[in-house]
């Protein structure tokens, strides 16, 4: 059960914005399948098996978490894990060369406009370093925003753990107060990762994962068509 916490007012005055990338201020157009899928065939779990649907609704359903945890999950033991995780990687990586990845539409101008407000903004991710950083290039966004997170960043822990959003506060030292941070993504996830870091603005978006029940079940203070409307939420524009 998710707890309550304070709604967003004027007076909270937010000085952090947590951004997911894939789903919330990247299109990837379903990259994550794809990529799964070549990490599956790559263990022997074939497209069209019985073992290989099972898989896949445990990806779709964990949208947002630790790609490694992921995979810890579905292979086990920590080597078979670690296999399968290169594995994606190495594949989405080579979706992102090809150019298969696009801004949300508004989302490069709403990061830029929270930050002509003086806002933080954090970009953070379920996937590796080295991908955050090839999707980065492909976008032209290595220098949009202040730092990028990835789990490896926070001790290893991904989303729905608070440790990003916790994280992007202790390296940014933006705010002292959690109730100052927004924090924007697809999923339940994000949505779980927001409220157990405190923050009071944990804002759901349509243009990923999951739809609006499901980000709200997860304790979404408020559902947004897309990350373009946060500026003005937030209202800074």
């Amino acid at each position: 059960m998710v707890s309550e916490l304070p709604q967003y007012t004027p007076d909270h005055d937010i000085r952090l914005v947590v951004l997911d990338m894939a789903g919330t201020t990247v299109a990837d157009g379903g990259l994550v399948e794809q990529a799964f899928d070549a990490a599956a065939r790559h263990m022997g779990v074939e497209p069209g098996s019985a073992e290989h649907a099972e898989q896949l609704a445990h990806v779709r359903a964990t949208m947002g978490e630790s790609k490694i945890s992921v995979f810890r999950h579905l292979f086990g033991d920590e080597a078979a894990a670690r296999r399968a995780n290169t594995a994606f990687e190495t594949a989405y990586g080579e979706l992102v060369d090809g150019g298969r990845m696009a801004p949300v539409p508004g989302a490069r101008e709403a990061i830029e406009a929270l930050r002509a407000a003086g806002r933080t903004v954090v970009l953070s991710t379920g996937f590796a370093r080295v991908t955050q950083d090839a999707i980065l290039a492909a976008l032209g966004w290595q220098d949009l925003v202040e730092l990028t997170l990835c789990p490896a960043d926070a001790g290893g822990r991904g989303r729905p753990y608070p440790d990003l959003v916790l994280t992007a506060l202790l390296r940014t030292r933006a705010t002292d107060s959690v109730q100052r941070i927004a924090v924007a993504g697809d999923t339940s996830y994000d949505m779980l990762s927001g409220r157990r870091a405190g923050a009071s603005v944990v804002a759901g978006v349509l243009t990923g994962a999951h739809d609006a029940d499901r980000l709200t079940a997860a304790g979404a203070t408020h559902v947004l068509g897309s990350v373009a409307e946060l500026p003005a939420l937030l209202g800074v524009v």
